[in-house]
């Protein structure tokens, strides 16, 4: 049995231009007939004009009106042979010669022949109705006698001196010679017919090319389908995408790049004059590595952007940029160092704790049982575990106790010692711990770099926490003030009012940040959080070589609520008198 195979659907470029030769042929076709009956119906009319006015030519000539009265009066009609010798046929016959008519025919009053092109035909009544022409009326024809079918006209002979109708003319030229007119005419109808037609090809192929190239070849099923998942995965995506269009036009802005940048959408606008960070400009420049990854602040964002040629085939259709939000994986990754560094310290502190309990059991086992009861005094009085920062009790948040608590193992390793200043106090509690963190964990984090790369023998981080009670529903403002022991800032950097330090990128460190670090972003997303809620990052003191460092002021308002435990009555007071 034969196997059946299904041809494979024509393309839609290619329907299109079927359907468009088609249109093209049809029009060029209707207009060329159109043109060709106009043009016959224009010959006929000529045909017409021409056979009325020979008619009243004939008509008119005082002979013929003569004539025609003399034999209209005669009680029958001349034989053939009379007629054909006599003058009505002289004339008409002259006149048929001279204008090249089909016929000149010239009847009486009842309609009876008196002058034809075949003399046979003398004395008979005429193939066409004559009464028109017999009531007085001037009327043009077109139909088919005994010669043939032709265009012609019916005149009236009137007696001579009088309105009395005694006869009529008749006048045709035959539609062949129209025919025959319209052949030489139908030449240059055909040939623009022709041009059109070509002109029509030639215009549906170019359109055909443009349409493939604009459509990269695809079907409107395709089209359809890439729409419908383009605006699924560019909304459905939490990392921003900007699509830069050949002609350098941004072609797609979508939500996610909209939140992130903090910016109405910019479809249309040219990409070159986009109020966008400068660094994203700077990524789809020509000279420009593919592929870059560079991190900027934007929104109160730390933002990764890279930028890709996008191509089809050999066809540049662009550049794709990509933002990915980093802010709360740096936020996360803080968190989690300080959960590691507190791990890290517990496992150490039991360790030390292990080793005081063998100690124990060592004096117990030899019998030093007053030994073991110095030693468990010695240690009720100091504590078994060490918190690694001092008089950490002052803060009643046990988020700050845990953040500075892990901050303090962390420098410590690195040979730096975490205290609390004098005026640190915080009585409530921290609702925006991200926030919080973000800003104290940069500012803790550079002060520990600082203190490490100073020059004083003694190093050391001092950090002062303070809330201050909000009115009404806003909630309290923190303050926190950082200084190390650090050689200060640079003179470049210092200023008037240190604001070089919070510039994007700016750092002070020697060594190259690995890629993605987001080296030289900690202060300036420090300052555009806490300007953000109204707040603020400032430099107090830029320090000085050989120590103390620069001291540097955060104020967070909005970021503690009070809890409504107060501290002891001496404690509370001691510090009030402080502040």
């Amino acid at each position: 049995m034969p196997r059946l195979t299904g041809r494979a659907p024509l393309r839609f470029s290619t329907q299109t231009l079927l359907l468009q030769l088609g249109v093209v042929a049809l029009v060029v076709l209707l207009t060329s007939a159109v043109h060709g009956w106009l043009t016959y119906d224009r010959l006929g009319r000529e045909a017409e004009n021409q056979a009325i006015t020979l008619a009243r030519t004939v008509a008119s000539d005082p002979q013929v009106r003569t004539e025609v009265q003399q034999i209209s009066a005669q009680p029958g009609t001349p034989p053939a042979a009379e007629l054909l010798a006599g003058p009505l046929m002289a004339a008409a016959e002259g006149a048929r010669t001279r204008t090249g008519a089909l016929f000149v025919v010239i009847t009486d009053e009842t309609g009876l022949r008196l002058a034809h092109p075949d003399a046979e035909r003398l004395g008979e009544r005429v193939s066409t109705d004559p009464s028109e022409a017999l009531a007085g009326k001037d009327v043009t024809t077109r139909n088919t006698g005994t010669l043939g079918p032709s265009a012609g006209a019916k005149v009236p002979v009137f007696a001579p001196g009088t309105d009395t109708v005694v006869g009529e003319v008749s006048v045709g030229y035959s539609t062949e010679t129209i025919g025959q007119s319209l052949a030489r005419d139908i030449v240059p109808i055909a040939l623009t017919a022709a041009g059109a037609l070509l002109a029509g090809v030639l215009a549906s192929f170019l359109l055909r090319r443009r349409l493939q190239r604009l459509t990269l070849g695809l079907e409107p099923e395709e089209i359809s389908t890439l729409v419908h998942d383009q605006v699924a995965v560019l909304q459905g995506v939490d990392d921003g995408v900007i699509g830069v269009a050949a002609d350098g036009r941004i072609s797609v802005f979508n939500s996610a790049a909209r939140r992130l940048l903090g910016r109405p959408d910019l479809t249309g606008t040219p990409w070159a004059d986009a109020p966008v960070p400068a660094q994203l400009l700077a990524l789809t420049k020509a000279d420009a590595a593919e592929g870059d990854a560079v991190e900027l602040l934007a929104g109160g964002r730390v933002l990764v952007a890279s930028a890709r040629k996008a191509l089809h085939g050999r066809e540049d259709l662009g550049w794709v940029v990509m933002l990915r939000d980093r802010t709360e994986l740096q936020q996360l990754t803080r968190q989690l160092d300080a959960v590691g560094t507190m791990s890290t310290a517990l496992r150490a502190q039991r360790h030390e704790f292990a080793n005081q309990l063998h100690t124990i059991a060592g004096f117990m086992s030899i019998g030093q049982h007053q030994q073991a009861r110095d030693y468990l005094a010695r240690l009720a009085a100091t504590g078994p575990l060490k918190f690694p920062v001092d008089q950490a009790e002052l803060l009643q948040d046990p988020y700050l106790q845990a953040f500075l608590g892990a901050k303090g193992v962390e420098a410590d390793e690195r040979g730096v010692t975490l205290r609390l200043g004098p005026e640190t106090l915080v009585r409530g509690q921290v609702t925006e711990p991200q926030e919080v963190t973000t800003v104290l964990g940069n500012l803790i984090d550079n002060a520990v770099n600082a203190a490490v790369a100073g020059s004083a023998p003694d190093r050391w981080v001092e950090v002062e926490v303070l809330d201050e009670p909000g009115t009404g529903a806003d909630g309290g403002t923190l303050l926190i003030v950082v200084g190390d022991s650090g050689d200060g800032l640079p003179p470049a950097a210092a200023g008037s009012d240190g604001d070089a330090v919070f510039a994007e990128g700016f750092t002070t460190s020697e060594r190259p940040g690995r890629a993605g670090a987001g080296q030289g972003l900690g202060l300036a997303l420090a300052r555009q959080l806490a300007r953000r809620r109204g707040g603020d990052v400032r430099v107090l003191d830029p320090g000085s070589a050989g120590g103390p460092g620069a001291v540097f002021m955060a104020t967070l308002p909005g970021t503690t609520v009070s809890n409504g435990a107060a501290p002891t009555e001496t404690k509370t007071t001691e510090r009030d008198n402080d502040v």
